[in-house]
């Protein structure tokens, strides 16, 4: 069995396999030998993403719905907003997982490893990464492999989560709107956070209901089931069949992980600082992340002089102070925004697509006072 390769690639989730897609779809890589390593070869459907984008990308045939409005409420907002020209898209990760698996299949360069990597060593000419059963080395090495503990220890950067529980239910009655995704509601009792609810509706009794925070720690299991239960009951739900659960605890951070880059070790996804830091997003930073990695590798350059730093970056920062400082204020920053911004907008600064007044619209519709002072604070503390 080949124990060597030119690039190996630790972990076959999101961001493990898009870069493996970009990497078979660029002629360059034809004749590299790439290793896909991960503990669990069948993830099976672990996970919901959602995005939104104006023309269809790397992942287009694993849409499995979509919608063109969605819905902002709270105390001062209760608005379908049409969000043309982009389009709000719904992925499961077992579709996803099984058409890059499919794609990476055909390629005799690639190769799938199961095993759980028990350390990493590099040396000057290679890695070694050390399975329970062999040692696999590489060239160069992608790590996704997330470590919690790397911001745990630290106390420089503001640390958030986007935190949640969601169930697929299936309803008796007719609850749900299907053309209309009801992407924050902050109707729900804030209790000192921000707290919103997210729903995903596929047809009239048939949706994902999120409940959802950006704040620091996480809740009881109960707090977030009992949450669900009382918006479905809201709605109108009286008897309902819970199809399926999901949780999930993301970073939001301005924390540097290209600090922890080498000379042939590079972190990617949300090991790598890929996740949006003020909001928790990750799909469509990965899509863009990855699409820039692949000219960088070609490029030869050390893994230690990539880097991540824009402009969005200081934005991120300040949102993030706001967020830390005033978690109650969470529900009045997005609904303002929403309220007195257009969407076009909001989505190319959350994208980093902005152009500089688009950043002055989106900014200029937020609390203004907070911004300018977690500004301040940002900028004095670097």
């Amino acid at each position: 069995m080949q124990t060597h390769y030119d690039y190996i690639i630790l972990g076959a989730g999101l961001s493990g396999l898009t870069v493996a897609l970009r990497m078979s779809r660029d002629p360059f890589f034809g004749s590299k030998q790439i290793a896909i390593i991960d503990k669990d070869q069948n993830k099976g459907n672990d996970r919901t993403w959602c995005f939104w984008e104006t023309r269809a990308d790397l992942y287009e045939d694993s849409v499995s719905y979509q919608w063109s409005k969605v819905l902002i409420k709270g105390k001062q907002i209760d608005q379908n907003i049409d969000i043309a020209p982009y389009s709000y898209k719904k992925v499961k990760s077992n579709d996803l997982y099984a058409y890059a698996k499919k794609e990476l299949s055909q390629h005799s360069n690639i190769t799938f490893i199961k095993g759980l990597v028990q350390n990493i060593k590099e040396q000057e000419q290679t890695v070694h990464v050390v399975l329970e059963t062999k040692t696999i080395t590489a060239q160069h090495l992608l790590n996704s492999i997330y470590t919690p503990s790397l911001l745990e220890q630290q106390r420089q950067k503001i640390v958030l989560r986007q935190h949640f529980i969601g169930w697929f239910v299936k309803t008796k009655e007719a609850v749900f709107n299907p053309e209309i995704a009801t992407y924050m509601d902050f109707t729900v009792p804030q209790n000192g956070n921000c707290r919103f609810m997210y729903v995903l509706p596929t047809s009239e009794n048939e949706a994902l209901l999120e409940y959802t925070l950006f704040s620091k720690n996480l809740l009881p299991t109960s707090t977030y089931e009992t949450a669900i239960k009382k918006y479905l009951n809201n709605l109108g739900a009286t008897k309902y069949e819970i199809i399926s659960k999901e949780r999930g605890s993301i970073p939001m951070t301005t924390y540097d992980f290209t600090q922890h880059n080498t000379n042939r070790i590079l972190h990617i996804g949300t090991a790598g600082g890929w996740t949006k830091a003020s909001t928790g997003y990750t799909f469509k930073h990965t899509l863009k992340k990855s699409n820039a990695l692949i000219p960088f590798l070609k490029s030869g350059k050390p893994f230690t002089s990539y880097t991540l730093k824009n402009r969005w970056s200081f934005y991120d920062s300040v949102l993030l102070e706001v967020l830390a400082k005033h978690n109650d204020r969470g529900s009045a920053i997005f609904t303002g925004m929403f309220k007195k911004g257009k969407a076009v907008h909001i989505f190319k600064f959350l994208d980093e697509e902005s152009s500089f007044w688009d950043e002055l619209k989106v900014i200029w519709s937020a609390p203004k006072l907070s911004f300018i002072k977690a500004a301040f604070r940002v900028v004095f503390s670097r």
